[in-house]
């Protein structure tokens, strides 16, 4: 199969630009960030997005009331947990530009839309969309007009309870889940879908962390990481892989940089770039350090291994922890590999035939990088490994991940304090969302007690997950699309092919709480349903109500709201859920009507229905919440052996085609998924330019590309079909050779719908095969390396 999917940037809209136009004068450039992470460069961003948005009373009302342990609302950003210990300003620079985004004074009304037709908003950027406000009432598409125009939510109801009644069977319905979304909205979710007679519930999860948790599930039976915040305060030391973690989990810094002053802790960062947070940071919060300017150094050694590499490094360790014991008994815990783990000797054997030469190779680190790294985990009693999108979304992330579990349990640092696994979850409840049941592909016993709580037979097929969902619309297999949060058509895959597929909906919805581009990328009806955001309050006939979450580490607790909503018209998302179905399901039991007048007969019902839950409206309200349970922490594996399992496969070989590279895509700092605030990426100290490739230095000289020169990216399909992108900017940068990194969701569009793992079944976004050539001969005015002017 041959395809050709060609798109042409350098004539896009600059994100920041208001006017939705490129200023052809405005200067970009790239120099090197030399200053801690956090520090006064995340106060300053703080104050002046806060006075962008309007936002400075409520913005600092909000710092003092979110991620409170008792109080206050969860922040809507990333899902790293609260902190225990009373700290009156757990927050980070991106949680306050997440939440300053939401409380915007701006508006996206109904004088907005009838100014502006479906086919010009589609020209403008992502940036400009967002940043013109909440939305205020339900909208709906008027194909004769090409305008979104306002309708009661009673109509709203009725024109999507018609088309799904109208389908042909239920799988013709496809119920997408952001991470944001609560564990009450996402419970009630699930039902409704089930009820229906559909497991289509793809979610964010399928194309984040779906390879971690089929990973643990197999490994130590469950598909969570083991450890808490407690465990990260009290480990010798911690390995952080794939992860920007100034950007992607701020407040993680101040776990690092308290353990290194509270204890020495040791800090090992395995990541293709040299991340600021891989340096040395200042939390705001320290007001002592921020006015002495004393940073913490967060690193005790920088692996820059090569996109793809990192299941290599983790042999390596392996093999030399393996070749350590043959004179240091101590090197492995032979007791706990005896008596709680399965498949050790296939594992040894596998290491002991690995050669250095192969580890090097394949991981593109000399070996005695890999076994500086092996001793500093040699050494330490405690030690937690964590990985983010860098691992996970690889072709081998499940193999991977594995592999990050041989190597914890040859030590026995799992079950014990400061020790485990830890995948770093991206959004605010993706983790409580599977929790509470949005999953494509249930378990029998998960379903069967829920089908007993709740009174319902649910499908025993499994159903379509993000991937299966866009083929499925592309086919025409899928009448109705249902977005619950989220921008569906920016964070997906093969950018062309997802927008053909949602064209092809009878009616796309989409519950949200500010215009994005899935509103304009449409079926041939459409529906814009505005929702309540998490800083707000929540009333309903019983009285003010509250939702819970599930962070990265299994806690569970409660957020309510602290202000008004945008607009008298919006509703809560259990509430639009709940009038849906009821439009949907007339002969429906379940009791839609009183769930939403009092959330606590919600949180009643989940505790019959999901394990881990009982008792629910009582624990949730103790202070700090309560953790869920898992046997593997205890060391009980339900696993197919009943213990925990080594894992022997062979090492992949990542390097890319001679004349290719690998690529991977990534967000900016100034960027909350697909939510981005500006043109710039601080850390990485690049100004105005988004359309860009981060490339090696003698990978440019080679294809004789200077600093700034346009390229055009085509990307290679394992298919042999190809997608480009044209007229972007390579920009030099400390990446290894043979490897390139740029922004999504603007490279999306090379990452084919086809190339997605085998292992996990997500989109290989970290993973891009790709050649880059020469745009052709351009003035680079526009450019300098030393900052703009």
């Amino acid at each position: 199969m041959s395809q050709s999917q060609d798109n042409d940037a350098e004539d896009q809209p600059s994100q920041s630009e208001p006017d939705h136009k490129l200023d052809k004068e405005k200067r970009f450039s790239q120099k090197d960030y030399h200053h801690p992470a956090a520090a006064w460069g995340a106060a300053m961003s703080v104050g002046r997005v806060l006075l962008e948005q309007g936002a400075i009373i409520d913005g600092v009302r909000a710092v003092f009331e979110m991620n409170h342990e008792n109080s206050g609302f969860d922040c809507p950003g990333c899902a790293w947990p609260d902190d225990r210990k009373g700290l009156r300003m757990d927050i980070c620079e991106n949680g306050i530009k997440h939440v300053t985004w939401e409380m915007t004074k701006k508006r996206t009304d109904r004088e907005f839309f009838a100014k502006h037709t479906v086919t010009e908003l589609l020209a403008w950027s992502d940036f400009a969309l967002e940043n013109e406000g909440r939305l205020t009432e339900p909208m709906s598409y008027n194909a004769d007009t090409d305008k979104y125009e306002p309708v009661s939510w009673e109509h709203a109801f009725a024109l999507i309870g018609r088309q799904l009644k109208s389908m042909q069977n239920p799988n013709r319905a496809s119920f997408y889940t952001s991470g944001r979304l609560s564990n009450e909205a996402t419970f009630l979710y699930q039902l409704f879908a089930r009820e229906l007679g559909t497991n289509n519930l793809p979610d964010c999860s399928n194309m984040c962390h779906e390879a971690s948790g089929r990973a643990l599930t197999a490994a130590i039976g469950t598909g969570k990481g083991t450890v808490d915040l407690v465990d990260w305060q009290k480990a010798d030391a911690i390995f952080i892989m794939g992860v920007n973690v100034a950007t992607n989990a701020p407040r993680m810094l101040t776990a690092l940089a308290d353990g290194v002053k509270n204890h020495g802790l040791k800090i090992v960062h395995i990541n293709p770039l040299i991340e600021v947070a891989a340096t040395s940071a200042i939390t705001p919060h320290e007001i002592m350090d921020m006015l002495t300017f004393r940073a913490t150094p967060t690193s005790s050694l920088d692996l820059q291994v090569r996109i793809g590499g990192d299941m290599a490094v983790m042999r390596g360790i392996a093999k030399h922890l393996l070749e350590a014991s043959k004179t240091d008994d101590k090197a492995i815990d032979h007791n706990f590999i005896k008596h709680y783990t399965a498949g050790f000797d296939a594992y040894k054997a596998m290491c002991e035939a690995t050669s250095w030469d192969d580890l090097e190779h394949k991981s593109g680190l000399p070996a005695d990088k890999i076994r500086a790294a092996a001793e500093i985990y040699r050494t330490a009693n405690k030690c937690i490994i964590s990985w983010c999108l860098g691992v996970s979304q690889q072709e081998f992330g499940v193999d991977t991940i594995r592999e990050i579990v041989n190597v914890l349990l040859l030590r026995g640092n799992i079950g014990r304090e400061g020790a485990g696994p830890c995948p770093v979850r991206g959004h605010s409840n993706v983790q409580g969302n599977r929790t509470c049941g949005i999953n494509n592909r249930p378990s029998e016993a998960w379903l069967a007690r829920m089908d007993t709580a709740c009174n319902i037979k649910s499908p025993r097929e499994h159903g379509f997950d993000t991937v299966g969902s866009i083929k499925a619309m592309d086919r025409g297999d899928i009448d109705v699309f249902v977005g619950m949060g989220g921008n569906f058509a920016s964070a997906t895959p093969d950018r062309d092919l997802t927008y053909r597929g949602l064209r092809r909906c009878k009616l796309t919805v989409h519950v949200s709480t500010k215009l994005n581009r899935s509103h304009l990328v449409h079926g041939k009806e459409a529906l814009i349903l505005p929702c309540l955001g998490r800083t707000e309050h929540d009333h309903q006939q019983s009285g003010p109500q509250q939702i819970t979450v599930e962070d990265s580490m299994s806690m569970v607790h409660l957020s309510k709201g602290m202000k008004e909503p945008a607009s008298p018209h919006l509703r809560s998302e259990l509430a639009i859920i709940a009038g849906i179905a009821i439009a949907t399901l007339p002969n429906s039991q379940t009791p839609w009507k009183s769930y939403i007048a009092n959330y606590d007969l919600i949180r009643d019902k989940m505790g019959e229905a999901i394990s881990g839950f009982e008792d629910f409206n009582r624990r949730v309200r103790q202070p700090l919440g309560f953790r869920l349970k898992q046997a593997a922490r205890e060391l009980l594996f339900v696993t197919d052996t009943n213990r925990a399992n080594f894992s022997a496969v062979s090492l992949p070989d990542v390097t890319p085609p001679p004349g290719k590279l690998v690529m991977s895509t990534m967000r900016s700092h100034d960027q909350f998924n697909t939510t981005v605030y500006s043109d710039n990426d601080r850390y990485r100290g690049v100004k105005n330019l988004r359309n860009l490739l981060l490339m090696n230095e003698a990978d440019m000289r080679e294809r004789g590309l200077e600093e700034f020169a346009l390229i055009d990216i085509t990307s290679f399909a394992k298919d042999g079909s190809t997608r480009s992108v044209k007229r972007f900017r390579a920009v030099r940068y400390n990446i290894p050779k043979g490897c390139a990194s740029g922004y999504m969701p603007e490279l999306n569009v090379l990452c084919p719908i086809g190339d997605y793992s085998a292992q996990s079944d997500q989109p290989m976004m970290k993973q891009i095969i790709i050649d880059v050539k020469a745009s052709g001969s351009v003035s680079n005015a526009n450019a300098t390396r030393e900052g703009a002017k």
